[in-house]
């Protein structure tokens, strides 16, 4: 495990480390990331801004293992101001363990996939 985060306390700029984390998956260096922020959802925007990546925000253990198992999400976004920490290692924990399913879900995969290949 790699942490890309800050190394001072203080404001920083949540676009900076999403696209840096989201750069490794796109190019393939790493398989998964996750990424925080306070509330998730700009780290997602970033993330899903780069192709290849599919990142989704998780409040749920659930969430978490679904959006790999049927949706092959590589990033997990979480919001560090609405997530306890003990929630967080777990819905991290679930993300991680859970392997994508294929089958049926494969070609909604590559749809999803070529959406950011189209241009309207």
């Amino acid at each position: 495990m790699q942490d890309l985060g800050p190394d001072q306390d203080g404001r920083v700029d949540y676009p900076d480390f999403g696209a840096r984390g989201a750069r490794m998956v796109a190019a393939g260096q790493v398989d998964r990331a996750v990424l925080v922020c306070g509330s998730g959802i700009g780290m997602s925007m970033t993330a899903n801004r780069f192709r290849g990546v599919r990142a989704v925000v998780a409040a749920l253990e659930t969430q978490a293992r679904l959006a790999r198992a049927h949706n092959d999400a590589n990033v997990l976004c979480l919001g560090e101001r609405l997530t306890a920490e003990t929630l967080a290692l777990v819905i991290t924990e679930a993300f991680m363990d859970a392997e994508f399913e294929g089958g049926r879900h494969e070609a909604r995969v590559a749809k999803i996939d070529d959406v950011g290949d189209s241009s309207g």
